[in-house]
């Protein structure tokens, strides 16, 4: 029941925010809303009760398919990640001034929703049901609160993942047709040749790098993460882009492991091309927003190649960054939105000197700065130890040795273009411009001392996190076992 409730509270109450008209008392609403859904999400993890993390009944008879909902490890930890951002980003955005902020919070609530339903699928219609309505509300989101190019760019963002979606349906009517349900359990019992798994694998595949992205998918992303509000990119980031994600662990590697082994390099050098690429044009950039946004394609890209090493440290390092990876990347954008609120300018050049002026802001940046780049004793460095790990010792690729060296290269470059950054907006002297700069204010000190606790914690205490990882690890691994032992 703990997982219905995960999907119909930030629904319900996301409809029923759209008749709230007074904007305290919306704000409230919604804060309140998520809220309740962080609670009982960590109730659900610490009852640790499967029945109480699933719930199954009849939906789709004819189509032999069921409302099949269940919290394994990896969504549980999606769950919990989910939870904790909508708080986060509600009191990091409680004075941003929306129009008709009810239908803003609404949107927001019914994407989180959505969300939710994606990590806890456990049927393939139902997965593509909610994938898209995890969609739906974000595209009004970037075209009716965004920035000046939002309708080109909202555009561009609709058209890619309408078309990927469009493909993973083809590809998932295809597996039914096999199977005759939408039941993981079945999808995972297909016996498809080599050549069917071949073009399964890139229909699937394109619309799950769409998401993530991974190059060359990627363009729409940084456009739409500098155009749609703060608080939309932070969920656009945080949170959907580990749609993508999951959907490799969860539905692509066990469904077509021969497929996965044959094309694994072929990804992972496309990702292995995203992250120096990125790298590169991170440098580039004097807007924040764009900077972080080719940082986040890098990141992902890792993971990418984490999961196609098939390797039980390569997948563990992959889940937890996730985790570590929605936590540092949400408090870069409350930073970037705190900065963009008081100063009027997301620009470098336009910056400097803001650490004399708001000394709490700056020391909470460099925390999440340092674990951005994989700081020991940070979460991102147990993430990306592991990761490498995996991908060095995989006995499934054959490029490991490359692959490591190139991703390396581009984490030294994150560190570089992220320490670039702090030295340009916060050290060396104020202008006009940082001259009457203040400091932040509680709530926004109390939200990112709770991002700064997250990332010491996990990043000196991770095993929970990874433990609870363990059985679904050890499910996706055994069909590349299978296989090539």
């Amino acid at each position: 029941m703990i997982a219905l409730l995960l999907i119909l509270i930030p629904l319900l109450g996301g409809i029923i925010t759209f008749f709230i008209k007074k904007e305290q008392s919306v704000r409230a609403w919604s804060l309140l809303v998520a809220m309740v859904t962080l609670l009982i999400a960590i109730a659900g993890i610490t009852m640790n009760n499967p029945e109480a993390l699933s719930f199954r009944t009849s939906w789709m008879g004819i189509l032999n398919s069921s409302f099949s909902i269940s919290a394994d490890g990896m969504g549980s930890m999606l769950c919990l990640l989910t939870a904790l951002s909508f708080p986060i980003i509600f009191v990091s955005t409680w004075t941003t001034p929306y129009n008709n902020v009810n239908n803003f919070l609404g949107l927001m609530l019914l994407a989180q929703a959505g969300l939710m339903g994606v990590f806890l699928a456990m049927d393939a219609l139902l997965f593509y049901f909610f994938w898209e309505l995890a969609l739906i509300p974000v595209y009004f989101l970037c075209s009716q609160w965004g920035g000046e190019k939002r309708i080109r760019v909202t555009f561009k963002f609709f058209i890619y993942t309408f078309l990927g979606s469009l493909l993973m349906l083809v590809g998932l009517i295809y597996i039914y047709a096999q199977t005759k349900s939408f039941d993981i359990t079945a999808f995972y019992q297909t016996g498809f040749s080599g050549d069917e798994q071949a073009w399964l694998f890139w229909l699937l595949f394109v619309a799950f790098a769409i998401k993530m992205p991974i190059f060359p998918f990627h363009t729409w992303q940084p456009d739409t993460y500098e155009q749609s509000p703060t608080a939309t990119t932070m969920v656009l980031s945080g949170l959907m882009v580990k749609m993508g994600v999951l959907a490799l662990l969860r539905w692509l590697l066990p469904v077509l492991p021969a497929a996965s082994y044959a094309w694994g390099d072929t990804v992972s050098t496309m990702a292995v091309i995203g992250i120096i690429y990125a790298s590169l044009i991170a440098f580039q950039q004097d807007d924040m927003k764009r900077l972080v946004a080719y940082s986040s394609i890098a990141h992902i890209g890792l993971m990418c190649v984490a999961i196609f090493a098939e390797t039980e440290s390569g997948v563990q390092g992959a889940m937890l960054q996730m985790f570590s990876h929605g936590i540092n990347i949400l408090g870069m954008w409350v930073v970037i939105e705190i900065i963009e609120r008081k100063f009027g300018t997301r620009k470098m050049s336009e910056l400097g000197g803001i650490a004399k002026k708001a000394p709490a802001l700056t020391i909470f940046f460099f925390i999440i700065a340092f674990a951005n780049i994989g700081l020991p004793l940070t979460n991102a460095f147990v993430g990306e130890f592991l990761m490498f790990n995996g991908i060095l010792s995989s006995k499934i690729t054959q490029y490991g040795v490359a692959f490591t060296v190139a991703a390396g290269t581009a984490i030294i470059l994150g560190a570089a273009y992220t320490l670039l950054m702090g030295r340009k907006v916060f050290l060396g002297e104020t202008n006009a411009l940082t001259e009457k700069g203040s400091d932040i204010q509680w709530h926004e000190k109390t939200i990112l001392a709770i991002i700064a606790i997250c990332i010491i914690v996990v990043g000196v205490y991770p095993q929970p996190l990874l433990g609870s990882f363990e059985e679904i690890t050890n499910s996706i691994i055994k069909y590349s076992d299978v296989l090539h032992k």
